[in-house]
């Protein structure tokens, strides 16, 4: 007997699904047709959980905005000294990546519609407050003590960040997704070594 699955079990299932042929034919190519193809059902189906596209792009926007704002909150569970909360938000955020490879295939984008503009927008909104996440926990190391006193807090977030695009590039190119956590911890530790006033590791 089939078990009829709830509307909001459908539209998780739907919005993965756009997710994953997101990142393997890029989120321009990705049609409802396909998205019910890979499901088993008839594009009315879709659209009786959404009524266009976009609103499928629009749920996702949401969902990953979300996810990014929930990692900068889990990164200060138990209240860890700043460096170690650093590495948890970054080490974080690469985990997310690998559950979600299409994310950066939106920032990409050239030839946009209004759907895929709202899920970069949303993407583009969540990294801003990374960024200013990076900033705030290499400031707290700085005054702690973790991290030199001469160092800009700054410049110290655009190396991260570098570490971070490079590992997404290389995914990208790559289509593995399993490179972020396998490399992501040892390019990170690397990085924050050249931070500390002995220059080891933190």
């Amino acid at each position: 007997m089939r078990i009829r699955k709830s509307a909001e079990d459908r539209k998780s299932e739907i919005e993965q699904t756009a997710l994953d042929l997101a990142f393997k034919i890029g989120p321009t190519q990705v049609t409802t047709g396909m998205i019910a193809k890979k499901l088993g059902l008839t594009q009315p189906a879709i659209y009786r959980h959404y009524p266009k596209k976009d609103d499928i792009w629009a749920a996702i926007a949401a969902h990953l905005g979300e996810q990014i704002d929930q990692n900068i909150a889990a990164s200060q569970n138990g209240n860890p000294a700043p460096a170690e909360r650093l590495k948890k938000l970054v080490m974080g955020h690469l985990q997310l990546v690998k559950e979600n490879p299409a994310l950066p295939e939106f920032m990409v984008i050239r030839d946009k519609t209004d759907g895929h503009i709202v899920v970069q927008d949303s993407i583009q909104d969540a990294m801003t407050a990374f960024r200013v996440a990076l900033v705030t926990n290499i400031r707290a190391a700085i005054n702690a003590g973790d991290f030199r006193a001469g160092l800009d807090a700054n410049d110290a977030a655009t190396l991260i960040f570098g570490v971070v695009q490079s590992l997404v590039l290389r995914m990208m190119v790559t289509r593995n997704p399993a490179i972020l956590m396998k490399d992501g911890q040892r390019l990170l530790d690397l990085q924050l070594a050249g931070f500390t006033p002995t220059g080891e590791n933190p």
